[in-house]
């Protein structure tokens, strides 16, 4: 979720610059047109020439159009960090996402080659009549030994029963 917020606030972000950039540009239209029409004015002697008024305020609107053209190369420059901010940055987090799935990709192949040899040894345990072999032959040992523990006891028993009824 905070991702998404973020994408938004960069694309709002754009968005408010690039309707800024947008802004100085009807507005550098709209003085351009006066200026056009500045040319054109004419109200000097009789309506026939220029007057001095007249071509100062043509000089005016045409100091403020430039003006007015840098401000529009600033905040197209701002347009343009900012666009390029968020292509690193979406390069950024395709890179990362990239290693993650990279990642468990490796992950997931590790486990399944881990799983593979397991089932394998799991087959050739199941299967062979050695490991068989090996579970009677311990089982037979269990018993003998249990046997003779047995029978050690009992002699043991016996013997401290013969040696206490002899002494009385």
């Amino acid at each position: 979720m905070p991702v998404a917020a973020q994408e938004n606030a960069d694309s709002s972000a754009f968005e408010v610059q690039r309707k800024r950039v947008n802004d100085l540009l009807d507005a550098r239209q709209q003085k351009f047109g006066a200026y056009d029409s500045s040319l054109t004015h004419k109200s000097g002697l009789f309506g026939l020439f220029k007057s001095k008024g007249d071509m100062q305020k043509s000089i005016d609107i045409l100091k403020d159009i430039v003006i007015t053209d840098n401000n529009i190369f600033l905040e197209t420059q701002k347009l343009l960090k900012i666009k390029d901010f968020e292509k690193d940055k979406y390069q950024q987090l395709a890179t990362d996402y990239d290693k993650q799935v990279s990642a468990y990709i490796g992950t997931i192949n590790k486990l399944q080659r881990e799983n593979d040899k397991l089932r394998q040894q799991a087959d050739q345990t199941e299967g062979s009549p050695l490991g068989l072999i090996w579970g009677y032959v311990s089982l037979a040992a269990i018993l003998i030994l249990g046997f003779l523990l047995y029978r050690s006891n009992k002699r043991k028993l016996m013997s401290k029963d013969n040696g206490v009824s002899g002494v009385s």
